[in-house]
C-alpha cells in the first residue's frame, strides 16, 4: 500500500510517497509518476514515515539538516540500486561527476548508465542527485529542472549564491 502526502517546499511542491517499508519517492510538482513506474492518486494520508520526512525536508531547506534518516524502500535494477547508494554517500555541500561515480562503481565507460540511473533516482533530495555533475562542472539534467538543481547547490554551499534563492 502507498501513503503520500504533498508539501510546500522553497523548490516548489513535492509529491511524497511512502510504504510501510520506507520512503520510496518523491516527487516534483508536475511529474505524472512514469519516471518512478508509480502511481500518484493520493493527497495527504496520515502515516509516520510521511511526519518525519515532511519534518527532516523542512529541516533541510531551513539549513538545519545535512543528511536524512529515513528508511528507504527503492525498487530498481542492480545497478540503478548501486547508484543510488552512491548517491548516499556524497557528502552534503560537495558534488560529483558521473565519471567520478561511475569510477567508484568500478565501471569507468558506464558514464551514461549512471546518469540514466540517477533519473530514475526515486527519491530526490534524500538520495542527493542533485550533487552530480557534467565533467565540466555544468548543471547538467534533473527531474525537477536545472534552476532546482541550482538552488539546492546554492543551499548547500556547493555553489556561489545567486540571485534565484529561496
Amino acid at each position: 500500500m502507498y501513503y503520500y502526502r504533498n508539501m510546500d517546499t522553497p523548490v516548489g511542491r513535492l509529491l511524497i510517497i511512502a510504504t510501510d517499508q520506507g520512503l520510496r519517492a518523491i516527487l516534483w510538482e508536475k511529474e505524472d509518476g512514469s519516471r518512478v513506474k508509480l502511481p500518484v492518486s493520493g493527497n495527504n494520508d496520515p502515516h509516520p514515515l510521511l511526519d518525519d520526512t515532511v519534518q527532516q525536508l523542512g529541516e533541510y531547506f531551513a539549513g538545519k539538516r545535512r543528511s536524512f534518516e529515513l528508511p528507504l524502500h527503492l525498487e530498481g535494477t542492480p545497478f540503478q540500486r548501486q547508484v543510488w547508494e552512491a548517491l548516499l554517500q556524497i557528502p552534503y555541500g560537495e558534488t560529483r561527476t558521473y565519471q567520478q561515480l561511475a569510477i567508484q562503481l568500478g565501471n569507468p565507460k558506464a558514464v551514461r548508465a549512471v546518469g540514466a540511473a540517477n533519473g530514475k533516482n526515486p527519491v530526490s533530495i534524500v538520495a542527493p542527485c542533485h550533487r552530480v555533475i557534467g565533467s565540466s562542472g555544468s548543471l547538467t539534467g534533473f527531474a525537477g529542472g536545472v534552476a532546482v538543481k541550482e538552488k539546492l547547490l546554492t543551499l548547500e554551499g556547493a555553489i556561489k549564491k545567486t540571485n534565484t534563492l529561496f
